[in-house]
């Protein structure tokens, strides 16, 4: 540690919760360098520009802008004048199989109509499950979300809440108590997807979803979340940090007890003051702190974790197609016949499944840069199982086929004619992930955020492993998905002390 001058701090990830860590911690005076072994700024909110097209590889919505704004205005700056936000109306449309359609929006009765439409009995239901998504988003997102849960006592007081909102009941459980149509349960209880989680499993709490959407909307920032990205690390720049791109990190320097830098992978080192790893928490401990014995996040802890789904992800160009498919929008999810028994295909019996459930994305119609004039762009992604059970998907056979079913889905249901229209092409799998952003067991969204596997339960923001060291990201707490991750942020700020109190940094939580 330093005696004298700007005390440093190194973020490694450059990642949204790395940036944002980064961020906070120039406002508080550290002198921050972020390191990331990618090209550009986001980590799978970056981007890939091929043909002509942009393909946002990871989050495409932004669904509570108040955290960025605040994160902003932390630095003193006015997020509005960086990042062009769009409000999305409508928010998104899902297809069922039997031709049934649902869309969702941002005004109330539009929304009443709409549930009427499908099924009218369940108008009541309806809003009574609004009322406890409002409740559970002021205690989990607005209390829980936004401060430390890194003491065992700050999940102790909180247990008599859990139990009044019914935490032990699933996000699903807890729409099918609400909704008597099958479709609506869907609709109100597949979002955790989105973040990882089983909606037949995780947590009741995740219902806040719906008050988030109500009461925030969903909106798209021109120029993809990869315009955000490039913001971020341009307030870092101007706060005199430094975010260098193709800098790997291997190893976390530990001196006198406590994280005192890094070691990248060409073998040079470079010290700080504090560590602040956006990495996945699980590489974090068995990677970059692989010659660290650990108490709590030890391989063996981590090999018996339970971990989000995998993602295939097929991001596609077409040609002269900008006015065709007028009834396709933004935003499209097209349901497969099944939703349960294929969810446990994905997350309990890892099996690659014929059919599918897709998140179809087109920029394309309120983001004209995205693709060349006339031209369109998409992004379609399908859950899978990640690559750790038993019976693994061997993706090297399995990517194309899986691909064509996924092309013969949306000619079928969304995209008639599409095949004659590809230009460009290019698809992750779980195995992309794995490698290119050293995802454990290639996980889409890091540790599934079941209910023994969020807050205090999650990796801590201040690690319980090394004094010194601090952890961002989906992997710890409050979680995954672009408001959880900038969270992770506003958290650590809050454990970080001000540089000119470095010394008197925390040790490890117990």
């Amino acid at each position: 540690m330093t005696d004298s001058g700007p005390q440093s701090a190194i973020v490694i990830g450059a990642g949204l919760g790395g940036l944002a860590s980064a961020m906070r911690l120039g406002a508080k005076g550290y002198h921050v360098t972020v390191l990331d072994r990618l090209d550009l700024p986001g980590g799978r909110g970056s981007s890939i520009t091929q043909g002509g097209h942009r393909f946002d590889l990871g989050p495409t919505i932004v669904t509570v802008p108040q955290g960025l704004r605040d994160l902003w205005a932390a630095c003193g700056r006015d997020f509005d004048r960086d990042v062009t936000l769009k409000p999305m109306e409508p928010f998104y449309e899902i297809r069922w199989p039997d031709g049934s359609s649902f869309t969702m929006r941002d005004d109330a009765q539009a929304m009443e109509a709409e549930v009427a439409r499908l099924s009218p009995g369940d108008l009541k239901g309806y809003h009574k499950f609004l009322a406890d998504a409002e409740a559970r988003y002021w205690f989990g997102f607005e209390d829980l979300g936004r401060r430390p849960m890194n003491k065992l006592w700050d999940l102790i007081k909180v247990l008599p809440k859990f139990a009044w909102y019914r935490a032990d009941r699933s996000v699903y459980a807890h729409a099918a108590r609400r909704f008597r149509d099958e479709r609506l349960r869907f609709a109100f209880s597949f979002h955790p997807l989105f973040i990882g989680g089983d909606p037949f499993r995780v947590t009741s709490m995740y219902a806040l979803v719906s008050h988030l959407e109500k009461a925030f909307g969903v909106h798209y920032a021109m120029g993809g979340v990869q315009a955000i990205a490039k913001a971020m690390a341009g307030v870092i720049r101007d706060q005199g940090g430094m975010v260098r791109m193709g800098a790997e990190v291997d190893e976390i320097l530990v001196r006198d007890g406590r994280a005192a830098g890094v070691r990248l992978q060409d073998g040079t080192e470079i010290a700080a003051d504090i560590v602040v790893s956006n990495a996945d928490a699980g590489h974090t401990y068995t990677r970059l702190l692989r010659n660290r014995p650990k108490r709590r996040w030890s391989d063996a802890k981590l090999r018996r974790t339970r971990w989000s789904m995998g993602l295939y992800v097929w991001y596609f160009g077409t040609r002269g197609t900008r006015d065709k498919w007028r009834d396709v929008g933004h935003h499209s999810i097209v349901v497969g016949p099944r939703y349960r028994e294929h969810i446990k295909d994905i997350f309990i019996r890892g099996k690659l499944a014929d059919d599918m459930s897709l998140y179809v994305h087109r920029p394309s119609v309120t983001d004209p840069s995205v693709a060349p004039d006339g031209d369109d762009t998409f992004y379609v992604l399908s859950p899978v199982p990640h690559l750790g059970h038993n019976n693994g998907v061997d993706w090297k056979t399995e990517a194309e086929p899986y691909r064509q079913k996924m092309l013969k889905m949306l000619e079928d249901r969304l995209l008639p004619g599409l095949s004659d229209h590809i230009s460009e092409s290019l698809t992750f799998t779980p195995e992309t992930f794995r490698d290119r952003y050293l995802s454990p067991l290639g996980a889409g969204f890091s540790i599934e955020p079941r209910i023994l596997q969020s807050a205090w339960f999650r990796p801590h923001n201040v690690s319980e492993e090394l004094p010194g060291l601090y952890l961002a990201g989906a992997g710890t707490h409050p979680g995954a998905g672009v408001p959880g991750v900038i969270g992770t942020a506003e958290v650590l700020g809050q454990l970080v002390p001000d540089a000119t109190h470095v010394a008197q940094l925390p040790m490890a939580a117990e």
